[in-house]
């Protein structure tokens, strides 16, 4: 085994999904990018397959060439430790836009600061600044 990779299957709107979070996080970047091209399973020019960093963690993702019936759920969440309440609030902001929050930004005991959120494109992401 070389690496273990969150993978993230977008049905889509990876390439849309990738921009945004490399937007929000500093340190962050699209590593590669294959698209389908013609003649392919997948509509011509989506994400076949992506890498990603965010602040140096690396996943992977695609838009699914097959349609489900399911998504993203908060069982599975990206959680980002903040420095700053500037960042946590940025990053929430950001994150929340046109998205759902499942707890709102606050104090909640066991840090300073701590909200989740699933995005416009229903990743779900835990946001904590710590004591």
């Amino acid at each position: 085994m070389t690496k273990v990779n969150p993978f993230l299957m977008f049905q889509g709107h990876a390439e849309e999904a990738m921009n945004h979070y490399i937007s929000l996080i500093e340190d962050s970047e699209i590593r590669g990018l294959v698209r389908y091209g013609a003649n392919e399973p997948g509509e011509e020019g989506s994400v076949k397959q992506a890498a990603f960093s965010l602040k140096g963690q690396e996943f992977m993702c695609m838009d699914s060439n097959v349609k489900h019936d399911f998504t993203f759920t908060p069982s599975f969440s990206i959680f980002i430790t903040c420095d700053t309440e500037e960042e946590i609030d940025r990053l929430y902001q950001g994150l929340a836009d046109g998205g759902s929050i499942l707890m709102p930004l606050g104090e909640y005991g066991f840090s300073r600061s701590f909200g989740w959120v699933a995005d416009k494109f229903g990743v779900s992401w835990q946001l904590n600044l710590p004591y």
